[in-house]
């Protein structure tokens, strides 16, 4: 399944060798986020693991064990001496830690955000980061109603977080995850009206919104407290296109040019590897009930995503992991992260030569 994004190297020669001139920060900048092992974590659900792959210590010291210093995962809400034990771990690891967090739904669920909250500063998280949507825009919504109620419930919902996170002096960051084109999420922090809040920026979930992704990082960066960092295929199908996660190198983004403009926007910020391995998926900007959210959104943003589809076209189709048995899945995941560390370690200069 590597093998179908491989052709793309070639076309990004010109742009990864301008790294070493780019004024991103060296060696240590590159974190793992637990969501790049989805079938990692499927796996040990379903063989009821004593210590699942996403409890906090494993996957630290996976990430560890990768030559990574930097992780992103949920840790909940735990007993002090749990928190104590994770600090003093991802201490002597020499470990960043990022938490992730979600959102009250209403003022009953407050005082659960304040026990994780609790939990992840004691353990040494400064970052927390959340979502308004788990699923798509697209695909949840099919009127514009229900779009607005969502908008009413987030803008709700990060009003209660707000006084939470600062009370106890950490940063919640809020990732557009295919539910906020970069103005709207904009738009709802200033709602908002906190220091406290910002953006995890991932950099391809935009494309599809029909956004641009380095329109995306330019906008969203000077809000940006961490990152959710990939490289993106994109395939057109019958209804729009598909849009996947890639090894580092092997996609359409023009990963030094968003190195620097989040180096300089932010600097210090983490750039946290989100690889996921999984099927495309469907993005259906051609259908109505895509457009039922988006008003009067203009007509040139899709052609524009469409050109941008048509000028990408992969040389064979992308992979789809759901033909792979089950092993052979794990296999597959873990050597797309295997490759994204030897292009950030070699070519972006996100992680130090020793590991």
């Amino acid at each position: 399944m590597l093998a179908a994004c491989a052709g793309a190297v070639p076309a990004l020669e010109a742009k990864t060798t301008r790294a070493a001139e780019s004024p991103w920060p060296a060696g240590n900048s590159l974190g793992l986020v637990i969501h790049s092992f989805p079938v990692h974590v499927a796996a040990d659900r379903s063989r009821e693991t004593a210590t699942p792959f996403a409890d906090p210590f494993r996957f630290l010291e996976h990430c560890l064990d990768l030559g990574v210093h930097s992780v992103q995962v949920g840790i909940g809400a735990r007993g002090e001496s749990y928190a104590d034990k994770l600090r003093e771990r991802a201490g002597a690891g020499g470990v960043h830690l990022e938490g992730i967090v979600s959102l009250p739904r209403d003022q009953a669920d407050v005082d659960r955000l304040e026990a994780e909250v609790r939990t992840a500063k004691r353990a040494g998280a400064a970052i927390l980061r959340t979502v308004c949507l788990s699923g798509r825009r697209y695909e949840t919504f099919d009127s514009a109603a229900g779009f607005r109620k969502f908008a009413e419930q987030s803008l709700h919902s990060l009003k209660l977080a707000a006084p939470v996170v600062t009370r106890h002096g950490v940063r919640l960051a809020v990732e557009n995850h295919k539910d906020w084109r970069a103005d709207e999420l904009l738009a709802l922090l200033g709602k908002v009206g906190c220091d406290s809040l910002g953006v995890c920026l991932d950099t391809g979930n935009s494309i599809s919104l029909l956004e641009d992704p380095m329109d995306v990082v330019e906008a969203l960066a000077p809000r940006a407290f961490t990152t959710h960092f990939k490289d993106m295929a994109l395939e057109e199908s019958r209804d729009g296109f598909l849009l996947a996660e890639v090894p580092l190198g092997t996609g359409i983004l023009d990963l030094p040019r968003v190195i620097a403009v989040l180096s300089k926007a932010r600097p210090g910020i983490r750039f946290n590897l989100e690889m996921i391995t999984r099927d495309p998926l469907k993005v259906p900007c051609l259908t109505d009930r895509y457009w039922e959210t988006f008003g009067d959104l203009p007509g040139r943003t899709l052609a524009r995503t469409l050109s941008l589809v048509r000028a990408h076209a992969p040389r064979t189709p992308l992979p789809r992991i759901s033909k792979l048995g089950p092993e052979e899945q794990i296999r597959a995941e873990q050597e797309n992260i295997d490759l994204c560390l030897k292009f950030a370690r070699e070519r972006l200069g996100l992680l130090s030569p020793c590991h």
